[in-house]
């Protein structure tokens, strides 16, 4: 297996010692209107995204315009609809796509998509797109990821619904037909997903069974499981967004209006910062608090000769004498000389003392 552990997607580099690339993803939440899509493209780069995912498919490439009960939803959050109405009315149209790249591009954010046939590769092959994105449902569809690789360009493979064996068999479909930076994203394929679903400690065993970069489709209603996947180590987040979570659309429920997603950026990447490295040593902001630590100090005045006992030397607050460890040594020893109430026991002390 490749042990590549980074990757890049228009020059942005992707891995653990990279920040976490966050993906918002449009999904059907335009509802239809493009100035919607517009709009949640320029909330997406205001809230601090990577890139802005969409997906592109038409009722026709996707399914099967039929009555019979195999196309018919039953349960969950579309239940009652046809498959191919539920497309119909969720599907980008592909005449949106020219004039959504270039205003991504004037906005300064990378755009990419999730193809869900043949045709839609080309489409986006035209657009030149600079990755894929293989959704949860494809991942099993070997011609479909095989295609893609072809095209030279970063992929991302989620794995929702997908056993171990199945990833093995995507992730090598892949790697069959060229393709050199590829990551996986633990998913789980419920909308919304329960958090106690997901099981995040998979990131782990994810990453030691298939040496890739691995990230989180997340569809939890808010971003605690995203956020809890870095210290994992998910490098990549995905999240669906919308402008109104009330909005009506098939995926607004369950995803993140701008507040959230702002939180959400802001929140992964302090996440990412927090695991720093191994470091026992004293950091930058505990230098002022040292002098708070306890430390011995004289709190009764001793006459020369005294014997010094418990009751003339304790450990307090601040920090200017020497640790605590030492008590023992000090109790039990003669004064030297005066020594005055509120004095710290300074590391000549045990010179002084005997050189003890």
């Amino acid at each position: 297996m490749n042990s590549q552990k980074t990757f890049a997607i228009q020059g942005r580099s992707i891995g653990t010692t990279y920040p976490p690339y966050v993906i918002a993803e449009m999904s059907a939440n335009h509802n239809g209107d493009i100035e919607n899509a517009y709009k949640i493209i320029a909330m997406a780069k205001s809230a601090g995204a990577d890139a802005v995912k969409m997906q592109t498919y038409t009722a026709d490439t996707i399914t099967l315009d039929c009555q019979s009960p195999d196309f018919m939803i039953e349960g969950g959050l579309w239940h009652g609809q046809r498959l191919y109405e539920l497309y119909q009315k969720a599907y980008t149209p592909w005449e949106w796509h020219k004039p959504l790249f270039e205003y991504a591009h004037q906005q300064g954010i990378t755009i990419f998509s999730s193809p869900f046939d043949h045709t839609a590769v080309d489409l986006l092959e035209d657009l030149n797109v600079p990755a894929y994105k293989i959704a949860s449902f494809e991942a099993i569809d070997l011609p479909l990821i095989k295609y893609v690789a072809q095209t030279g360009k970063p992929m991302i493979i989620s794995t929702g619904m997908a056993n171990q064996v199945e990833i093995a068999e995507a992730i090598e479909a892949a790697r069959e037909e060229g393709c050199t930076e590829l990551a996986i994203l633990h998913c789980v394929s419920g909308y919304p997903a329960p958090a106690e679903d997901y099981n995040l400690r998979t990131l782990l065993d994810m990453q030691t069974q298939f040496a890739l970069p691995v990230g989180l489709s997340d569809h939890t209603l808010d971003n605690t499981t995203a956020i809890t996947s870095i210290a994992l180590g998910a490098c990549i987040v995905e999240k669906h967004v919308t402008l109104d979570r009330n909005g009506g659309g098939p995926d607004d429920s369950f995803s993140l209006e701008e507040p959230d997603l702002k939180a959400l950026c802001h929140g992964v990447k302090t996440a990412w910062q927090s695991l720093g490295r191994v470091d026992y040593g004293r950091k930058s902001s505990e230098q002022e608090n040292v002098k708070f630590r306890r430390s011995l100090y004289f709190v009764k005045e001793i006459q020369a000769g005294e014997v010094i006992t418990a009751e003339h030397v304790k450990s307090i607050r601040p920090g200017y004498g020497i640790a605590p460890k030492y008590l023992e040594k000090i109790i039990g020893q003669v004064a030297p000389e005066s020594i005055k109430k509120g004095t710290a026991v300074h590391q000549h002390w045990l010179g002084a003392l005997n050189e003890l």
